[in-house]
């Protein structure tokens, strides 16, 4: 009887300590989440521009962003403005990958219409995608003029 009592404990703990290992294995790490998120945003590359858009038919900026980070299951809103009150506020050179840029690039200057998520930081230069009127989804530089003049935060989530 003894026996039988302490092979039960033995097979209980067992089915434990596999069921506590598979979902330790399921828990995916920020650098992964980072990777997965980046690399969904870069399937978009090329993807035209389209206001309100959120398919790789057409997409804007904010939706890009949405669909990025829905691989990961974490939903954000939907619109630039709102998408900055997300997350922590992190200082230009605190920037990594993964982060959330945001700029000003309408006539009035405070006001956020435009964000990014960045790609790539190499040194103290910042690699962001997103996506503009022009050229849809592609990957700038916030060293570039147009962009470093536009900026107006930077964010993280993740």
């Amino acid at each position: 009887m003894n026996y039988r009592i302490k092979y039960l404990y033995f097979v209980i703990i067992t089915i434990l300590l596999a069921l506590m290992m598979e979902s330790c294995g399921t828990h995916l790490s920020k650098r992964k989440k980072t990777d997965m998120v980046i690399a969904k945003a870069r399937s978009y590359t090329g993807t035209p521009y389209k206001w309100g858009g959120t398919t790789s038919k057409g997409m804007d900026c904010s939706g890009l962003l949405l669909n990025s980070f829905k691989t990961i299951d974490y939903k954000i809103p939907r619109t630039s403005a709102e998408q900055k009150k997300i997350g922590k506020r992190v200082g230009k050179d605190e920037i990594k990958e993964g982060d959330i840029l945001f700029f000003a690039t309408s006539k009035k200057k405070r006001k956020v219409t435009h964000v990014g998520l960045v790609t790539e930081v190499k040194g103290r230069e910042v690699i962001f995608i997103h996506s503009s009127t022009s050229k849809g989804v592609m990957e700038s530089s916030l060293d570039n003029p147009y962009w470093k003049k536009r900026f107006k935060q930077a964010r993280r989530v993740l």
